[in-house]
């Protein structure tokens, strides 16, 4: 038990340590906090793999998601080679590996729900996860290339009504250093900040709501994580059918059954739960060994 409890400590630390220098590398221009300025460089051409506002002053890249959804909103453009093919790279190579360790704002609700107060399931509620798909075809796509302006430009939905990121990274950041944005802020960041209370609080009840419910990137993840090369695996020959994997997964996955669902975030709770240590990360092509094959 005391060897199963070392493990599980220091995965939690590992992956703990991951995420945090996934923020800090996401956002490595620090002082643009205190400047009240959003850095404007030419990594900012560049997408990060995780939900991270390109207003965020200290952002070093740009989001995928607002990436997508400037291009497709275009007068000029409908489609971007460059992000949807680093997009499908990114999620060949690791899947929602990315939710689970690189992306800001799933740290950010591990963090929350870390604080003390009842916890609630969310099984019951998993109809909710198709809504993230809903969000990635219509407000990522449909609605910024059908929905324009004279001009034909259209407004990036998701990001401007919908993402609580923005308002965490970007608005709150920026007024706090800026009378004259302060003095700029009206009903859309009322309203966004209320969508990001509510993601606080549904975040220290439920285990990252915003993941499995609302966010088209990690929909979007969500497609490579049967393909990807960073894959969960089960040994057969070991598993006991105790159930533990399942109890310990946070975000509903029938881990024995399948091991690389769509909401699997490769966070590695089952690993650490598993008491014949049937299942590992394997990263490749490798098929695993059944006893047939030996």
């Amino acid at each position: 038990m005391a060897k199963k409890q070392i493990k599980s400590y220091l995965l939690a630390r590992i992956r703990g340590g991951i995420q945090l220098l996934a923020t800090l590398l996401s956002n490595l221009h620090l002082p643009n906090f205190l400047k009240g300025t959003i850095f404007q460089g030419n990594t900012k051409q560049v997408c990060v793999p995780g939900l991270n506002c390109y207003s965020c002053p200290g952002a070093a890249g740009a989001c995928p998601i607002g990436a997508m959804q400037a291009v497709v909103g275009s007068s000029k453009f409908k489609f971007s080679y460059y992000i949807t093919g680093m997009l499908i790279f990114i999620g060949v190579l690791l899947g929602r590996f990315v939710c689970g360790f690189l992306c800001p704002f799933g740290w950010f609700q591990d963090l929350l729900h870390k604080i003390p107060t009842k916890k609630f399931s969310t099984k019951k509620l998993s109809g909710l996860r198709y809504l993230k798909y809903l969000i990635l075809v219509v407000m990522v796509f449909l609605l910024p290339a059908f929905v324009v302006n004279v001009v034909g430009m259209g407004n990036p939905f998701f990001c401007k009504y919908l993402c609580p990121q923005g308002v965490l990274e970007g608005a709150i950041p920026l007024s706090l250093a800026s009378t004259s944005i302060r003095s700029a802020l009206g009903s859309l960041f009322a309203w966004k900040s209320c969508v990001l209370v509510a993601v606080i609080i549904l975040s220290i009840l439920f285990y990252r709501p915003f993941c499995k419910w609302i966010c088209p990137l990690g929909a979007f993840y969500a497609w490579f994580n049967r393909i990807s090369l960073l894959q969960l695996q089960v040994d057969q020959n070991k598993c006991i059918s105790c159930g533990k994997c399942g109890r310990a997964c946070k975000m509903d996955v029938a881990v024995p059954q399948t091991p690389n669902h769509n909401e699997c975030i490769r966070c590695g709770a089952c690993i650490t739960a598993c008491p014949t240590q049937a299942i590992h990360y394997q990263y490749g092509c490798k098929k695993q060994k059944t006893e047939e094959t030996k």
